[in-house]
């Protein structure tokens, strides 16, 4: 949620903002919303004044003067339910309206209105040499009986996949890895529930603007997450946090769910665009005077991540018009993926500022002093995603993958992942 403050002093900051993304957004009516929704909370309070006055004065009235004043309170009683009542249409109106408005961007975001506004910003290692025409990891995860998508489509429909064998070591492999870092840094690892509630939802910044994108249980009014950065985030909702304690620094496994509403006859095939994947997010709460500093740090570890890894990589700023709506910047770190010949996105590292903290309440406290926190999170492991880079990256030209030296202490000795040739 926006600083409501801000903009009721400064409202062409927002209306700046709005244009560097994209959007369309009414300001005007918004400033309008605000307006009403201010002046009738002010005539309802006044009322309500006058009506608590007059059940002090009316039992020591007497006669005509008496029922001068029950008539008049019982106007007031009306124009008081009226007033209730028009103020719920404009608090719905607003709060529908104000939840469209995106966090204001750092300084360091490039403009632009769509993907080919991102900026390269730097590279790690090069792209590997092959003496042979490599293969894309559906082609190598079926052949080597690793990946099944015809039984998963089967019992679930298109974007789903079953893991098997050596898959499925590998994945636990990544998992353990990325956990073995991440505890030794000083995160809290937890295991999130995956539904949530609305609350939860709205609170991160992913409702209303991607609601479209989520599974609903209907019966329980309960939501399947996404990302494990909605009940990271929500972990501390409505709470004060100590200043000396932060940064406060978590990270949570889950498997998540997408609809991939929009998305159709895009990557088809395969572990990169489905609608189940598991994930390891990091989740920082920070105190804002320092928060830049461990955004930066953030985007380090998620590097030292890929780098054990042996993969490479780049790093992309992104531009305000591909960016979320709570995020003030974002990087997606971006594999070399052999297979198809192109970089796709592993990862993404977000600063949110405090959009999300506002959302859900969530300050800290430093003597008399309170204020929001700012919250930062980034993909640590996107396991099918990693699984695909190990792939394509690790392929020799039998068709086999080797382990990545990081990963071999828990692959319980397994060092290739090999079915031989088949006649």
């Amino acid at each position: 949620m926006i600083d409501l403050e801000l903009f009721r002093k400064n409202p062409q900051i927002f209306k700046s903002e709005i244009e560097k993304r994209g959007l369309k957004i009414d300001i005007a009516s918004g400033i309008e919303l605000d307006r009403k929704k201010r002046e009738l909370t002010l005539k309802i309070d006044r009322l309500r004044s006058e009506k608590n006055l007059a059940s002090k004065t009316i039992p020591g009235l007497k006669g005509e003067k008496k029922n001068k004043e029950i008539n008049r309170m019982k106007k007031i009683n009306e124009d008081l339910k009226k007033m209730k009542t028009e103020l719920e249409d404009i608090e719905d109106k607003f709060l529908i309206h104000f939840s469209a408005y995106p966090n204001l961007s750092h300084v360091s975001t490039p403009i632009g209105k769509d993907e080919g506004g991102n900026i390269v910003e730097s590279y790690y290692g090069k792209k590997p040499e092959f003496d042979f025409e490599p293969e894309n990891h559906i082609d190598l995860g079926v052949k080597l009986d690793i990946i099944d998508e015809k039984r998963a489509a089967k019992i679930s429909g298109s974007r789903f996949v079953f893991l098997k064998n050596e898959a499925v070591l590998l994945e636990f492999a990544l998992i353990q890895y990325v956990l073995n870092i991440l505890t030794d840094k000083g995160f809290t690892p937890l295991m999130p529930p995956l539904l949530v509630k609305e609350t939860a939802m709205y609170g991160t910044g992913f409702f209303p603007v991607e609601k479209t994108q989520y599974y609903k249980t209907e019966l329980d009014d309960l939501f399947l997450i996404g990302t494990s950065e909605v009940p990271l985030c929500g972990y501390h909702s409505n709470e004060f946090l100590e200043s000396s304690a932060l940064p406060l620094k978590y990270t949570a496994f889950s498997t998540c769910f997408r609809r991939e509403a929009g998305s159709y006859g895009k990557d088809l095939g395969g572990l990169f665009r489905v609608h189940q994947f598991d994930k390891i997010e990091m989740f920082i709460f920070a105190h804002p005077e320092k928060s830049w500093e461990e955004y930066e740090g953030l985007r380090d570890i998620l590097e030292e991540i890929m780098r054990g890894l042996g993969l490479h990589y780049r790093i992309v700023n992104m531009c305000t018009g591909d960016i979320g709506t709570p995020n003030a910047k974002k990087y997606d770190l971006e594999a070399w993926l052999p297979g198809q010949g192109n970089y796709r996105e592993l990862a993404s590292c977000s600063h949110d500022t405090d959009f999300q903290a506002r959302r859900l309440n969530i300050k800290y406290r430093d003597g008399k002093k309170k204020d929001l926190v700012h919250t930062m999170n980034s993909t640590a492991c996107a396991v099918g995603r990693t699984l695909i880079a190990i792939f394509e990256n690790y392929q020799d030209g039998n068709g086999n993958i080797r382990i990545p030296e990081a990963l071999l202490p828990y692959m319980r000795g397994i060092k290739i992942i090999s079915r031989g040739k088949k006649e």
